[in-house]
């Protein structure tokens, strides 16, 4: 392991500590991990990062890197004191080491990075979550529910701006140049190798799907350039989505291949908001209901790498277009399980959806991680069924058990 220290130009402090944490392994693959160096000074500001890396690199460059997200995407952001728009009032605690646990009684089993293959009862569980969420999506909003397949047209995401805006998540999806040649020359060479992995995509064309990095996308795509019939639209949709999170992975909490629940709507600029409280408000009362630690606040989505990032973050903050659910998953520890977003008309000029009268239609969208949820669950409750809130545990009452799972 090689360590180094980066220094800033000045001191970065206050709210912008977190966004400077959630961009710090995103500036080289070589950083394996870091550690924020408070400075001479009184308060938390930041003067220097101490990064470590698995082999030696250029400090001096890797140093410029960081200097130049700090100055054009952190600093700028506007600060703005957290804003919580709903606390929960249970005294519930949740246990510091479950994940560990989980891995040790077989409910849960790493598969690699980011990945996490889920067993009983922790996979009922999150059928179980996912059909209390659509009992609400059935009874508020009447949507019309569709299974996208798992491939995503790379196009979708170039015209909603998702490349420019989240470069730091795409995960593409390659195949081989349709050519006999590039066949036998690949299959000679996978022969004589060990490895692969870094001697493929030069053989790969077109790149012309990815993986979804949410399901929102699928639904954006399949209306583009429809004019729709009604006034009001609303699509639900659950499937897989991926997001590359570099070295942020860990435990169920973030993952580069999860599961979302997510909820579309479209329609007029009132309809839209309103449905997106609307869902806000009964998914409050979902978590009451399973007497779940946990609050709601004003969020920002991570943009990363575009000239407009601090602007984008400082906006979405400012007109609290973003609202996020957070479950308390050890002591002062939570993670943000459902969020709730308006996008004004972004999606529906840059897809061409307009409504019965021709005008560009507004829209939102509600997305749950359900693993995510299901791992808030069981940092609260333990994995013994008979332990969990009763409109949990009565979906699943014949799920086995691993063993107690008592916390």
């Amino acid at each position: 392991m090689h360590s180094y220290r980066l220094t800033l130009d000045e001191p970065v402090s206050g709210a912008h500590l977190d966004e400077l944490s959630r961009r710090v392994y995103y500036i080289s693959e070589a950083i394996t991990g870091f550690r924020l160096v408070p400075g001479d000074g009184d308060g938390d500001a930041v003067a220097e990062i101490e990064v470590t890396t698995g082999h030696p690199v250029d400090a001096e460059a890797l140093g410029k890197k960081l200097r130049h997200v700090v100055d054009t995407e952190v600093r700028p952001q506007l600060p703005t004191p957290p804003k919580v728009l709903w606390r929960s009032t249970t005294d519930r605690t949740p246990a510091g080491d479950t994940f560990e646990r989980l891995l040790a009684e077989g409910v849960v089993h790493e598969i690699g990075p980011g990945q996490v293959a889920l067993g009983a009862p922790a996979l009922a569980a999150l059928d179980a979550l996912d059909g209390l969420l659509r009992d609400i999506i059935r009874e508020e909003f009447g949507a019309r529910e569709y299974r996208y397949p798992t491939l995503l047209p790379v196009t979708a995401l170039h015209r909603s701006g998702y490349l420019s805006s989240f470069p730091q998540h795409m995960m593409f999806a390659a195949r081989l140049d349709g050519d006999v040649d590039t066949y036998r020359a690949f299959a000679e060479e996978v022969g004589a190798r060990d490895t692969i992995g870094d001697r493929v995509l030069h053989r790969c064309a077109p790149v012309d799907r990815c993986l979804p990095p949410t399901m929102c996308y699928h639904t954006f795509d399949q209306f583009a350039g429809d004019t729709l019939p009604d006034e009001n639209t609303v699509v639900t949709a659950k499937g897989g989505s991926f997001r590359h999170e570099s070295r942020y992975h860990r435990t169920l909490e973030r993952l580069s291949d999860f599961t979302i629940r997510e909820t579309v709507f479209l329609g007029t600029a009132g309809f839209v908001r309103e449905a997106r409280d609307r869902f806000r408000r009964r998914a409050v009362e979902l978590v009451e209901q399973l007497d779940l630690a946990g609050r709601v606040e004003v969020a920002s989505d991570p943009f990363f790498a575009g000239a407009a990032t601090a602007a984008q973050v400082s906006s979405q903050r400012l007109l609290e277009l973003k609202h996020e659910l957070h479950l308390d998953v050890g002591a002062g520890d939570s993670i943000s399980i459902g969020s709730f977003n308006l996008h004004e008309k972004h999606f529906g000029d840059a897809f061409g959806i307009k409504g019965p009268d021709g005008a560009t239609v507004y829209s939102a969208c509600v997305g749950f991680g359900l693993e995510r949820f299901t791992y808030a669950v069981l940092c609260q409750y333990g994995w013994d069924v008979a332990d969990w809130p009763a409109p949990l545990a009565e979906r699943c009452r014949t799920t086995p058990r691993p063993g107690k799972g008592k916390r």
